[in-house]
């Protein structure tokens, strides 16, 4: 572990190095999706404007809804949003082989290839919604819940990368996975309001089949002091089971890949 951490550090040092050749480039990379949040959010208040509750929640309980997730899809963005590009950039041109010759894992080295700095815009983001609604709301500023909050950001971020390893591991067998994995990403827009205002149907799924409520809705709820039942506590759990299979699912799909032939 501590080697991986090491090499981890190699890696982004160097892709630091790089992305800081251009230092406007990174700097706009780094605060486009600030813009990007920033519409979404104005589209909210101006709903909000014509509807002060949504469904029983304000606008300040919408905002701790929307930050918990931004902030936790930051984490995906950031560490593994080369899992997007396996199929085309990597699979398809032959350039995935060289990750088998290497004495490091596989994964771990698709991982590190490539950090997102346009992930720090969405963190960034994130963390100011949560910390205005926290204090809006009134949150109290106790150890424990900023502590759960934290937790709760951990556990959505790896519900991500898990989802998003699930969908990117089909390119060892259709190369392009961009669509699989965009149609299941997408779904997280659902996650960025409460699951309690939609068809218990779609509740199920986004608890269930895919789990992006765990990154918004339970622990917003448990924050809010609104009573979801131990579903408040399944983030971690939920993420744990769904990295164990994800990875498995990943390890199936490399003892098939063949290449393909170019």
């Amino acid at each position: 572990m501590a080697r991986y951490a090491s090499l981890y550090g190699l890696f982004l040092l160097q892709r630091f190095k790089v992305l800081l050749e251009y230092r406007l480039n990174f700097f706009i990379g780094a605060s486009s999706t600030v813009f990007v949040q920033a519409a979404g959010i104005a589209t909210l208040w101006v709903v909000m404007r014509q509807v002060p509750s949504l469904n029983g929640w304000s606008f300040d309980e919408l905002l701790l809804v929307y930050g918990l997730l931004t902030a936790s899809r930051s984490i995906e963005h950031m560490f593994a949003d080369n899992l997007w590009t396996i199929g085309r950039q990597y699979i398809r041109s032959g350039g995935f082989d060289r990750f088998l010759v290497r004495p490091i894992d596989p994964l771990f080295h698709l991982l590190a290839d490539r950090f997102n700095h346009d992930g720090i815009g969405n963190l960034v983001t994130g963390t100011l919604l949560v910390a205005s609604a926290w204090a809006s709301l009134g949150i109290p500023l106790l150890p424990l819940y900023v502590l759960y909050a934290v937790l709760a950001v951990l556990s959505g971020g790896a519900i991500f990368v898990a989802l998003n390893l699930l969908t990117a591991t089909t390119a060892f067998w259709i190369v392009e996975s961009v669509p699989v994995t965009r149609a299941v990403h997408e779904m997280h827009e659902f996650a960025k309001y409460p699951l309690s205002m939609y068809h218990k149907g779609i509740q199920a799924a986004l608890t269930w089949l895919i789990p992006y409520g765990f990154a918004s809705f339970y622990p917003a709820s448990y924050l809010l002091g609104r009573d979801v039942g131990w579903l408040a506590w399944a983030g971690p759990a939920v993420a744990l089971v769904l990295l164990f299979v994800a990875y498995r699912f990943w390890l199936f799909g490399l003892r098939h890949y063949s290449g393909t032939g170019s």
